[in-house]
């Protein structure tokens, strides 16, 4: 069941993509670097399935296309 549009998806996707690369570069402070890496691979993870279960929790969708189970 998918409840993260499109743009939702490719914005999270970019934003994951981006906190990884930081958590790359910081690797002189380790706990600032596993920080961005959860960050990043939560946001990454959300944008490529297209479902987020905080999402899920409060009730909301971006995605318009309604999905029946």
């Amino acid at each position: 069941m998918k409840n993260v549009g499109r743009a939702d998806a490719a914005l999270r996707l970019a934003l994951g993509i981006g906190f990884l690369v930081v958590a790359a570069l910081v690797n002189a402070r380790p706990f600032l670097a596993i920080a961005a890496a959860c960050l990043g691979l939560g946001l990454s993870g959300t944008g490529l399935t297209r479902f987020c279960p905080l999402y899920t929790v409060i009730g909301v969708s971006t995605d318009p296309k309604p999905h029946h189970v």
